[in-house]
């Protein structure tokens, strides 16, 4: 019995999010790897057929559909083995900040952009030192009668270069609580004193537009601040559930394509006068790897039903990011040593899902934080 029951509605979303891949982003993965970065251009067409930002409500313009229509859009981009086209980045971790806590002036400015791909978002946390522990973040926000004045740096920020709008975490420096200092804040990327910094030359993602962000005196208007002041430690916590489950969605989607794709290619290469898929070394290992993704698939889909119903499985789903992160790279990795010396050549697709699925053990808090926020609550 399958554990999510998607609709007829469901599937004919994936069909068309599908063929618009095929036809929209697919032909072009090459020349936005090379050029870098992806155009603007891609992110209105997203837009214009309702693949952005689909939870948002309808009052604001937005479907109001449920979290599997977010799920559908993360697994079809992954599987279209592309990375650089970050909408679940943009559509169901920075977004929901905007849906949730933003003010209701703020909602009806941006949220009809941020579907209509006019206007795309980032979120701000990560610091030169301050990555999984948020706590320690130095970038300062200090009221200075109706406005709020932001000093720092921010780094490894994706969607860097295009951004149009930013949810970034800054502290009070007179709070000696460091978790009590924590706000948000929205800052429009034509602010004064907002700079974004260099594209950063990454391992993989190459097209997806990763940059530093530069906030010099920059002054906002204090109900640019998401909610009540203090609050932006417990805000974070609330929504890092969802990002982290977006993860784990990627995770297995990638390393189900990955299966695939290996299985396809040994079908079809030949090595002394048979298909490499008839050496039983080559049978095991697409077996194993195989039903690791099936494991994957069964915990995931649980979870994802868990999150749809409102339930807190914040413990469940930092174990399920550090395994299934875990797990695609394992994958990545054995699949691209069955392709031989041609998975290394970057016209095979399993090279780059080799070189894009390191960083998902990085992001979103290491696998290793993963691992202590699980250990905690334990009580280990």
């Amino acid at each position: 019995m399958e554990i999510i029951n998607y609709s007829e509605e469901h599937k004919i979303f994936r069909d068309s999010l599908r063929k618009f891949l095929d036809k929209e982003v697919v032909p072009h993965i090459e020349e936005w790897e090379e050029a870098g970065i992806v155009p603007r251009s891609i992110w209105k067409k997203m837009g214009e057929q309702g693949f952005l930002c689909t939870s948002v409500p309808e009052e604001y313009g937005g479907l109001g559909a449920d979290f599997l229509y977010s799920v559908i859009v993360t697994e079809e981009t992954t599987k279209s083995g592309f990375s650089g086209l970050t909408a679940g980045l943009h559509s169901d971790i920075v977004v929901p900040y905007i849906t949730a806590f933003a003010s209701e002036e703020h909602k009806h400015k941006y949220l009809p952009g941020c579907i209509s791909g006019d206007i795309i978002t980032a979120v701000a946390m990560t610091e030169p030192n301050a990555g999984s522990d948020l706590a320690s973040m130095k970038t300062t926000a200090v009221e200075d009668g109706d406005h709020i004045i932001l000093n720092g740096q921010k780094t490894f920020i994706s969607n860097g270069i295009n951004c149009d709008l930013v949810v970034v975490a800054a502290k009070d420096p007179s709070e000696t609580n460091p978790h009590a200092a924590v706000d948000l804040f929205l800052v429009d990327a034509k602010t004064p004193g907002f700079e974004k910094g260099k594209q950063i030359k990454k391992i993989g993602w190459h097209s997806q537009d990763t940059a530093e962000m530069y906030f010099t005196d920059c002054r906002i208007p204090k109900e640019n601040r998401m909610g009540q002041k203090g609050t932006g430690f417990l805000k974070l916590m609330e929504k890092l559930q969802q990002e982290r489950l977006i993860c784990a969605i990627g995770a297995v989607a990638a390393a189900e394509m990955m299966v695939a794709m290996t299985i396809q290619y040994c079908k079809e290469r030949t090595a002394f006068g048979k298909p490499i898929s008839k050496f039983q070394h080559t049978q095991f290992e697409l077996v194993e790897m195989s039903t690791e993704a099936k494991l994957g698939r069964t915990f995931l889909d649980k979870l994802i039903m868990d999150h749809v119903e409102g339930k807190n499985v914040v413990v469940e789903v930092s174990m399920a990011k550090y395994w299934t992160t875990d797990m695609a790279f394992k994958v990545a990795d054995r699949c691209l040593q069955l392709y031989g010396g041609y998975g290394y050549c970057d016209e095979y697709p399993i090279s780059r899902a080799w070189r894009d699925i390191r960083v998902t053990r990085i992001f979103a808090g290491t696998n290793e934080i993963m691992k202590m926020i699980a250990a905690r609550f334990m009580g280990l």
